[in-house]
């Protein structure tokens, strides 16, 4: 079973007293009911509800263990000190590396939250056997998006990069940042676009690259490897031949995915 170092993380701490009803009142996830050991999945938005920050969130005894994006954490470092007000909380960068081992959970690592086809990860020492662009060609290999890659900050919705099918999101914790608009996308089910992968011959299209179906618009290409990339698709332009750049590129639904996401000649 592969191990990697992921360098492209970062730990934050937040300990107090405060450490989880302060968490659990800004993050798209429940924080305060996550036992010690507990992973769990989730982001911070914008006011407007348009992702900011992914996170995994990862209960300890004396607070909370925020595995974040390497080249965000200082930006969030700075977001949480702007909330924190009069909240009894510490917020400080945590030195300790992040490992991930696929496709299963290794002894000692935690259930990834997301999916079970993530494995599991771990926070302190490992012995890593593989890079992250296996991790990467991993995660490309069961479609699943990385919101730092995918999503340039403020500018996607949670579900559109699939949060909401992730464990990424709670609808029944009550108000997070971001949360009207958030809920009112799932309740009215007008979610218009989604990440997904697509596969296709050789190396990936340039990110930001137009997906179409004949001479019809319907998404672009985000981040990829030779042979698949993900990309955010209109979900009503999916049932006919793609191309990008005039190349051909085949859509492939996740496993992960439920049957009724897209609509049946998609599926």
């Amino acid at each position: 079973m592969p191990i990697a170092r992921l360098d492209s993380r970062a730990l934050i701490s937040v300990t107090g007293e405060d450490a989880k009803p302060f968490l659990h009142n800004l993050l798209t996830q429940d924080v305060e009911t996550l036992a010690e050991g507990e992973l769990r999945f989730g982001a911070l938005l914008s006011p407007p509800g348009r992702l900011l920050f992914d996170l995994f969130i990862l209960g300890q005894a004396d607070g909370v263990l925020l595995d974040v994006a390497a080249e965000r954490r200082d930006a969030l470092l700075q977001r949480l000190s702007i909330y924190k007000l009069r909240a009894k909380v510490q917020v400080a960068a945590e030195d300790r590396a992040v490992f991930a081992a696929w496709p299963e959970t290794a002894s000692g690592f935690i259930p990834d939250p997301r999916t079970p086809l993530m494995g599991g990860r771990l926070y302190g020492e490992a012995t890593p056997d593989a890079a992250q662009a296996d991790y990467d060609a991993h995660r490309l290999s069961i479609g699943l998006p990385d919101p730092t890659a995918d999503a340039p900050q403020d500018r996607t919705y949670p579900i559109e990069a699939d949060f909401d099918l992730l464990n990424g999101i709670d609808f029944q914790k009550g108000c997070f940042v971001g949360q009207e608009t958030t809920s009112r996308m799932k309740r009215r089910g007008t979610i218009k676009n989604r990440m997904l992968p697509l596969d296709f011959d050789g190396p990936p299209p340039a990110f930001g690259a137009e997906v179409l179906k004949g001479e019809l618009r319907a998404g672009e290409v985000l981040s990829g490897q030779n042979g698949s990339a993900i990309a955010l698709l209109r979900i009503d332009r999916l049932d006919g031949d793609l191309t990008v750049d005039g190349r051909p590129v085949r859509l492939r639904k996740p496993a992960w995915m439920g049957e009724d996401v897209l609509p049946s000649s998609n599926a």
